[in-house]
């Protein structure tokens, strides 16, 4: 009967001691050994551990995941034009060195989100301090956000934290510069119309001085071609004439005769003032005599 309270007392004593001396790290987390108060070792491999029971030694637990810190307001920070502007951030970061990081902020996750809090908004106002608005609302609005992280990693590093990554959420304007942000971004819409017109202009012109010069060529070539054409023409109907009068110059004579007295007596009301024994009115008078050639 002893040896069986002695058995239950002893195994008793046993799982007390491997509660208070064993203990099990996950995936998640690392595990800081502390041995009275101070830093004993850092354990990052998962799986059960050993340690002696307190007061000798306890363990704390540090998140190994990637942790989020996000801005609840907008921070006022100004451009290079003296505009204000209200700027939302998020920030991933993590634990890397866990010993680093309980001296620096003894475990304190909050106090480590507002010290990252405060170096992000001092490495944005010195990359928005330095751009228009323009550039921080696109045009190197990637860039000034790696700036940022850069900047602050490089703060951080003995910190036993790492910055995986800044993000510039949402940009607002002061109520008050409304109007006159307004106003530039309408007056560079315009400035970049205005050029695209002059461009439209000169391009136009271009084409019309183009079109028309080869208008000019084309009517040249044209008034070429019509002019060789129709001296062919006129030199095939002369020779045609010339064989025609060679063969009867007679009839010849006659026919342009007649196709004189045509020409000249078309309408009724025409009027010819001709001496009538001339050599115009033979055919008239004598149609088998001689010719009547017109001049």
């Amino acid at each position: 009967m002893n040896r069986i309270i002695g058995t239950i007392v002893a195994v008793v004593i046993g799982a007390g001691l491997f509660r208070l001396c064993a203990f099990i790290v996950d995936q998640k987390h690392f595990a800081i050994v502390f041995e009275l108060g101070q830093i004993k070792r850092v354990i990052e491999a998962p799986g059960l551990h050993w340690k002696l029971p307190p007061p000798f030694q306890n363990v704390e637990y540090l998140d190994k995941r990637i942790l989020t810190i996000d801005s609840q307001g907008a921070d006022r920070v100004q451009t290079s034009e003296n505009k204000n502007l209200l700027i939302d951030t998020f920030v991933k970061w993590r634990i890397v060195d866990a010993h680093q990081y309980w001296v620096s902020f003894h475990g304190a996750e909050r106090e480590a989100e507002d010290r990252i809090s405060t170096l992000v908004r001092d490495a944005m106002n010195q990359a928005v301090n330095k751009r228009t608005v323009i550039d921080i609302t696109s045009r190197e609005r990637d860039k000034a956000m790696e700036e940022i992280h850069a900047g602050v990693q490089d703060r951080v590093k003995n910190l036993g934290v790492k910055i995986v990554d800044v993000r510039l959420k949402r940009i607002d304007f002061i109520t008050d510069n409304l109007d006159s942000v307004f106003r530039r971004m309408e007056s560079e819409r315009k400035q970049v119309a205005n050029q695209l017109r002059s461009i439209g202009a000169g391009d136009a012109e271009k084409i019309r001085a183009d079109a028309d010069k080869q208008k000019e060529v084309l009517l040249a070539e044209a008034y070429r071609d019509a002019q060789r054409i129709k001296g062919e023409g006129d030199a095939r109907a002369s020779a045609i004439y010339a064989q025609a009068f060679g063969a009867n110059p007679e009839f010849y004579a006659f026919y342009r005769s007649l196709d004189a007295y045509r020409l000249s007596f078309r309408n009724r009301t025409d009027m010819l003032m001709v001496d009538p024994s001339s050599e115009f009115f033979k055919y008239m008078k004598n149609p088998g005599g001689g010719a009547a050639l017109p001049r």
